[in-house]
C-alpha cells in the first residue's frame, strides 16, 4: 500500500518507470513484428508437407525460427548484435542509424516503434493511473501495436495474439476490471458477428473476400476489454479513418481499387482511442442519438 501511495504522489518517478519498462517491451515487440509472421509460414508450409505426405528427404530445411532463435543480426553483413547495441532507442542514436560493423543504414521503424509503445504506455497510465485496469490495458496496448505492424506488413492478424488477447479481456473482466462480465462477453460475440455478417453480405453480392478473418477476432478481442457498447464508436472510426486512407492512396499514389488495404490497424487505433476516451466518445455518442 505503502508503494502504491508513492506511485500516486510521485507520478514523474511512476511515468519513468512506465517508458524505460514500456521501451524494453517495444524491442521485444519489434522481435514479434518481424519474426511471428516467419513462424506462421513455417508451421503452414509442415502442415501441408505432412498433408501432402511428403518424404522427410524432399521437406525444405530451414532453420527453425522462434522469438529466441536465432540471435539478432544485421540482414547486410550477419554481424551478431551484441547487448549495448540492442538497447531501445539509445543504440540507434548512438550508433547513428547504422549497423556498427558494415555501416549499413538500420531502418528507423525500430526506435520509431519503441519510442510509440512508451508512449502510448505512459499516456494509459496517465488517464488511468496506478490501478489493476491501467497495468492490464497496458498489455492491451502492446498488442494492438504488434498487431497494427504486422498487419501492415503482411496483411494478417495471427490467432497467437487476437484469441489470447479475447480470453484474457473476458477473464479480467469476469472481475470487473474494466466493464462487466455480461457488457464483455455480448462485446466478442458482437463484435465477432458483425464482422462477419459484413464478411458473407459483401462475398455474397460481389464473390470476393472483403476482409480477413482475423479482422472478425480483433473486433470480439476489443468488444471483450471494452464492452458491447463502445462497438458502434470503435466501427464507426475505423471505417471512417479506413475509407479516408483507402481513397487517398487511390487518388494520390494511384494505388489500384484490387489493392488490399488492411483493417487491423484502423480497428487497432479505433480500439486505443476507445480504451482512453471511452467515456467521452460514448456520451458524444448517446447525445448524438438523443438518449
Amino acid at each position: 500500500m505503502a508503494n502504491l501511495d508513492f506511485l500516486i504522489n510521485t507520478p514523474w518517478f511512476l511515468y519513468t518507470v512506465v517508458a524505460i519498462f514500456s521501451l524494453c517491451v517495444g524491442s521485444f515487440l519489434n522481435v514479434v513484428i518481424l519474426r511471428l509472421p516467419k513462424m506462421m509460414q513455417q508451421d503452414w508450409r509442415c502442415q501441408c508437407e505432412e498433408y501432402l505426405e511428403v518424404p522427410d528427404t524432399e521437406r525444405k530445411p530451414d532453420d527453425k525460427v522462434t522469438l529466441s532463435k536465432p540471435d539478432s543480426t544485421c540482414p547486410s553483413c550477419g554481424h551478431e548484435i551484441r547487448a549495448w547495441e540492442n538497447i531501445p532507442v539509445i543504440s540507434y542514436l548512438f550508433l547513428r542509424g547504422k549497423c556498427a560493423s558494415c555501416q549499413s543504414p538500420i531502418s528507423a521503424r525500430y526506435p520509431v516503434i519503441e519510442a510509440v509503445t512508451a508512449l502510448f504506455s505512459v499516456f494509459t497510465i496517465y488517464l488511468m493511473g496506478p490501478t489493476l485496469a491501467g497495468a492490464f490495458s497496458l498489455l492491451l496496448v502492446w498488442a494492438l501495436v504488434a498487431l497494427t505492424m504486422i498487419d501492415f506488413d503482411t496483411q494478417l492478424l495471427p490467432d497467437s495474439i487476437t484469441l489470447p488477447l479475447l480470453w484474457l479481456g473476458l477473464i479480467l473482466n469476469s472481475f470487473g476490471i474494466l466493464t462487466d462480465f455480461e457488457s464483455a462477453f455480448w462485446g466478442a460475440v458482437t463484435g465477432y458477428l458483425s464482422l462477419w455478417s459484413v464478411y458473407w453480405l459483401f462475398k455474397l453480392v460481389t464473390g470476393k473476400d472483403g476482409m480477413g478473418h482475423g479482422d472478425f477476432k480483433l473486433l470480439a478481442a476489443l468488444g471483450a476489454w471494452l464492452g458491447w457498447q463502445i462497438l458502434p464508436a470503435v466501427i464507426l472510426l475505423s471505417s471512417v479513418v479506413g475509407a479516408v486512407v483507402g481513397i487517398s492512396l487511390i487518388v494520390f499514389k494511384r494505388q489500384g481499387r484490387e489493392v488490399p488495404i488492411p483493417f487491423g490497424p484502423y480497428l487497432a487505433a479505433a480500439g486505443l482511442l476507445c480504451l482512453w476516451f471511452g467515456a467521452e466518445i460514448q456520451g458524444a455518442w448517446y447525445a448524438y442519438l438523443g438518449v
